[in-house]
């Protein structure tokens, strides 16, 4: 009889960093079909892109959130950034399967993650808000990041993060977000 094989701790959180990261880039989230694609590099792409919006519509399946919802939900990411996530997850998370994911996106220069999935603990966002009111919110929150000067708070799932590195995670999100509507 052959005794099972053993794993460092090393080897093993490896190893779910790396499954973690073939989940991810396979797509499961099942956002891939009818989504743009959009990369923005950082938030003045993102806030260019805002600026040539009219209107949206949602021409994919998977983006049943109202464009103010979306708009509303970015916005809240962002200042979660400055004033702390609700709920973060452990620790031990942040450091491998997070560090991974965020290290993937940043890769490759977009991000992909289920588009239905609120911010953990997050307040519920209002899907009826008025567009002009969505836009203002997400303004003032890129606003408000770009004039900040304090600590950052760490993201709820990759952990500590430069201002750098969040700006392109912001970026990568809004954009990430914005691909499954089509701008008017």
């Amino acid at each position: 009889m052959h005794a099972p094989p053993t794993f460092s701790r090393r080897s093993f959180l490896a190893a779910c960093a790396a499954g973690c990261v073939a989940v991810t880039a396979s797509g499961c989230s099942g956002t891939d079909a009818g989504d743009r694609k959009l990369v923005f590099a950082s938030l003045a792409d993102a806030l260019r892109q805002l600026d040539a919006v009219t209107s949206a519509l949602p021409f994919n399946p998977a983006a049943t959130w109202t464009w103010s919802k979306t708009l509303l939900h970015c916005a809240q990411s962002i200042e979660y950034s400055m004033s702390g996530y609700p709920e973060l997850r452990s620790a031990l998370f942040q450091r491998t399967a997070g560090a991974a994911a965020f290290s993937y996106f940043k890769s490759r220069g977009r991000m992909s993650h289920n588009l239905l999935e609120a911010i953990p603990g997050a307040a519920t966002l209002d899907a009826n808000a008025a567009s002009t009111v969505a836009v203002a919110a997400l303004r003032k929150a890129i606003d408000a990041f770009e004039k900040y000067t304090g600590t950052l708070r760490p993201h709820f799932a990759y952990g500590a993060l430069t201002k750098a590195e969040y700006e392109q995670a912001h970026a990568m999100h809004i954009a990430n977000h914005m691909s499954v509507f089509e701008l008017k």
